[in-house]
């Protein structure tokens, strides 16, 4: 399912370098509570060009369809996170996952939402 990917290509330093270019030096996961019932989690952290680890995204439309993404899988926490209200409430597979994300991108994650209402933003 598309909600247990995080792509590279997006936020990632080695891809777009767009937290450089744009300036932000923070990220908010949003939604992390309907990751809760994943048997697992796929985050794209590199990308291969036949066979070979590539650096960075490739820039070249034409290369698009060779690349092949790589995937860091982790354990999923099937429980809620709704009542969560700090990093240290999250599961530790939760807590992996965010540590994971501000690893690939290179950016720390300040705001994870776990639910619906304003009072459901875990502040770090």
């Amino acid at each position: 399912c598309v909600f247990g990917y995080l792509f590279k290509a997006v936020v990632s330093t080695q891809s777009t370098g767009s937290h450089m270019i744009n300036g932000f030096t923070k990220l908010a996961v949003t939604k992390l509570d309907i990751l809760d019932s994943f048997k697992e989690l796929k985050v794209c952290t590199g990308y291969r060009l036949d066979g070979a680890e590539l650096a960075s995204f490739p820039a070249e439309h034409a290369l698009l369809e060779r690349i092949e993404p790589v995937y860091t899988t982790l354990e999923g926490w099937k429980c809620s996170t709704i009542g969560c209200r700090s990093f240290e409430e999250l599961p530790p597979q939760a807590k992996a996952y965010i540590q994971l994300i501000e690893t690939v991108v290179g950016v720390k994650v300040c705001w994870i939402g776990v639910g619906q209402s304003r009072d459901s933003v875990i502040v770090v």
